[in-house]
């Protein structure tokens, strides 16, 4: 199977095309740096017609949610124009399948009673990312009822693993405590750790994702989720319980986003009974190889 992967340079990206070329699948990855620009009509639909891929997974995209405050109009129109670009290009180009990677902030703001969260539960974006996100999937929806392109719509929950930035929470919190590791400190500044987040290694994500790929449903969306959630503070605590020295948390005022989300648990119910995927890794191996990398990246700098 040849595959097209956007955003092959990214965090997913990068295991998502480990995975695949261990499946045996052709991998083509392209992303800003050696690739068209989403925002690119002519090119992006340049390079389906040169590739002509089987399938496409479509990752690219902005993934900052709190910087996306800031810059609002970028996070949509890279989100939701270059989606719509892709996906022109795919259906003037083979029809290749296509998994479009959405995320569960498109539910927002849920309540206790609406737990867990289905495929069906209404929309409720609160950052402009999620907005975003929300106009991405229903383009892909669009697509598929407009143009029969087959597309598969994914909402990912929180995933973790190596090889994450520091914008996002867990690896932010390991950086600062290999730092004080190496420095003798104890002091981890955190911000809101109240939220409830259902997280799940990125290894287990892209076996899901290249599962759906196969036996997905066309014109679908499937969670990708654990069915379990944790708050931000436990998180950080098997952190902290992870390092070589006492440490502790200590909230941070500048760490805090203008609005977030309370709780996000999903339902992988659809998603296991198409595909039989559960996930496999352990919470706790996931931090201690997020940790484990961090120590060796601060311990080259200081």
């Amino acid at each position: 199977m040849k595959a097209l992967v956007t955003g092959a340079a990214g965090f997913v990206g990068r295991h998502l095309c480990a995975h695949l070329g261990l499946q045996g699948d052709t991998v083509i990855g392209v992303d800003r740096a050696d690739g068209p620009d989403l925002l690119d009509s002519v090119a992006v639909h340049a390079l389906l017609a040169e590739i002509k891929p089987d399938v496409v997974y479509h990752l690219g995209g902005w993934s900052d949610v709190g910087a996306s405050w800031d810059f609002p109009l970028d996070a949509f129109r890279v989100n939701a124009e270059g989606t719509l670009n892709l996906l022109q290009a795919c259906v003037a180009n083979g029809k290749p399948r296509v998994l479009a990677v959405s995320s569960a902030d498109v539910y927002g703001r849920v309540t206790q009673q609406e737990l867990p969260i289905t495929e069906s539960t209404p929309f409720r974006p609160v950052t402009p990312y999620a907005a975003s996100k929300v106009a991405a999937d229903q383009l892909a929806l669009q697509a598929w009822l407009g143009h029969q392109l087959e597309t598969i719509r994914v909402r990912a929950f929180n995933h973790l693993g190596p090889g994450q930035t520091t914008r996002f929470v867990a690896p932010a919190i390991a950086e600062r405590i290999a730092i004080n590791e190496r420095d003798g400190l104890n002091s981890v500044p955190v911000g809101n750790l109240t939220p409830r987040r259902d997280i799940t290694d990125v290894r287990d994500v892209v076996r899901a994702y290249r599962l759906l790929m196969e036996k997905g449903e066309a014109g679908e969306a499937y969670n990708v989720c654990s069915g379990h959630d944790l708050t931000i503070g436990d998180l950080a605590e098997h952190l902290v319980s992870l390092a070589s020295s006492p440490m502790h948390l200590e909230a941070d005022p500048e760490l805090q986003r203008p609005v977030e989300t309370p709780v996000l648990r999903g339902d992988p119910t659809r998603l296991n009974s198409i595909t039989g995927w559960t996930p496999q890794i352990r919470l706790e191996t996931t931090l201690q190889d997020i940790l484990d990398e961090h120590r060796v990246a601060v311990s080259t700098r200081r």
